[in-house]
C-alpha cells in the first residue's frame, strides 16, 4: 500500500495542481509552510544519506562539473533560441533568459530522491550552480540581453544554509547515532517527502493563479520545451560520455528543474510582470515533469 502510494506521485501533484488553481484562498496562506517543508524534506533524506556518498562525490569532480557546465550552457542558449522562435517580446524574452541562466532548484533534490538516483551528487551540483550563479547570472543575463541585474548572493547562500545544507547534516547525523533506533522509519521516509513536495506544488500553483490566467499558449509550449531540452541534454551528455544511467538520470534532474522562484524575483524587480510568467509558469511545470518522469523511471 505504502509502495503504490508513491508509485501514484503524479496522480497526487495533478490533483494538488487542479484543487490549488480552483481554490487558491485555501493554500496562499500556507505560503509560510513552503520553506520549512523544503526543509524538512531534505531532514528526510539526510536520513537516507551516509557521509561516504558525499566522498564519492568528492572524488567525482568531473561529473559536477559537467553537469554545471550543461546547465549554464545549454538552459541560456536554449532560452535565447526558443524565444526568438516564438517571435517573444523582450519582456517574455528577459522572463525565459532568467530562468535558463538561473541554478538548479531544490525541488530538483527531491525528484533525484524519489526516483531513487544519486541524492549526494544532485546536492553537491545545486551548491556547485548556486555559488557560480551570483556571478553567472549577472553576466549571462548581459552578454544575451545587454541587461545588468544584481543577483541577492546573500540570500541565495542563506538559503541555502537553512533548507540545503543543515537539515540534510542534521539528518545524516541522527541517522548516525540513532540508527538501529530508525530503521523502521526509513520505509516511511518517502512518503513524507512526496506528501511535502505535493503540498508544496500546490502552495506555488495557488500563488500563481492570477499570472496563470494570463499565460499564453505560446509561452506554455516554450517553458515546456525549455524544460524537457533541460532533461533531455542532461541525460544524453552524460549517457553519451560513459556514465551510468543513475548518474546520467541524476543530471538531467539537476539540469532540466531550475530555481525558477529566484527567476519570478528577478523578473519582477528589474523587468516587468510580464517577465515573471514564463518563472511562474515553470515553477509548476517543472514539478510536474519532474514528478511524472519520477514516476516513469521508479516503474523502470
Amino acid at each position: 500500500m505504502l509502495n503504490l502510494t508513491t508509485r501514484l506521485f503524479p496522480l497526487w501533484v495533478l490533483l494538488a495542481c487542479f484543487w490549488a488553481y480552483q481554490q487558491p484562498d485555501e493554500f496562499t496562506a500556507l505560503r509560510p509552510w513552503i520553506t520549512p517543508l523544503l526543509a524538512l524534506i531534505m531532514f528526510s533524506m539526510g536520513l537516507t544519506l551516509h557521509w561516504q556518498d558525499f566522498q564519492r562525490v568528492l572524488s567525482e569532480k568531473r561529473v559536477v562539473m559537467l553537469g554545471v557546465a550543461i546547465q549554464f550552457i545549454v538552459m541560456p542558449l536554449a532560452a535565447l533560441l526558443l524565444s526568438k522562435a516564438m517571435n517573444f517580446s523582450p519582456e517574455l524574452t528577459a522572463g525565459m533568459m532568467l530562468v535558463g541562466t538561473t541554478a538548479g532548484g531544490t525541488a530538483s533534490n527531491v525528484i533525484v530522491y524519489l526516483i531513487g538516483g544519486r541524492v549526494a551528487l544532485s546536492i553537491s551540483m545545486t551548491l556547485v550552480s548556486t555559488l557560480l550563479a551570483v556571478a553567472l547570472m549577472p553576466l549571462l543575463t548581459w552578454l544575451y540581453l545587454n541587461q545588468m541585474i544584481t543577483v541577492p548572493a546573500g540570500k541565495m547562500l542563506s538559503s541555502l544554509l537553512m533548507i540545503v545544507l543543515l537539515p540534510v547534516v542534521l539528518g545524516m547525523l541522527v541517522m548516525h547515532f540513532l540508527k538501529t533506533k530508525l530503521l523502521s522509519v526509513q520505509p516511511f521516509l518517502p512518503l513524507v517527502s512526496m506528501t511535502s513536495i505535493v503540498l508544496i506544488i500546490a502552495i506555488v500553483v495557488a500563488l500563481n493563479h492570477d499570472r496563470m490566467s494570463t499565460v499564453g499558449v505560446a509561452i506554455i509550449f516554450a517553458v515546456i520545451l525549455h524544460n524537457l531540452i533541460g532533461l533531455a541534454s542532461g541525460y544524453s551528455i552524460t549517457r553519451l560520455l560513459g556514465y551510468d544511467v543513475q548518474t546520467s538520470r541524476t543530471v538531467a534532474i539537476e539540469v532540466g528543474m531550475q530555481n525558477s522562484g529566484l527567476s519570478v524575483a528577478l523578473a519582477l524587480k528589474y523587468f516587468s510582470p510580464v517577465s515573471a510568467l514564463p518563472g511562474a509558469l515553470f515553477s509548476i511545470w517543472h514539478n510536474l515533469s519532474g514528478s511524472l518522469l519520477a514516476a516513469f523511471w521508479r516503474h523502470k
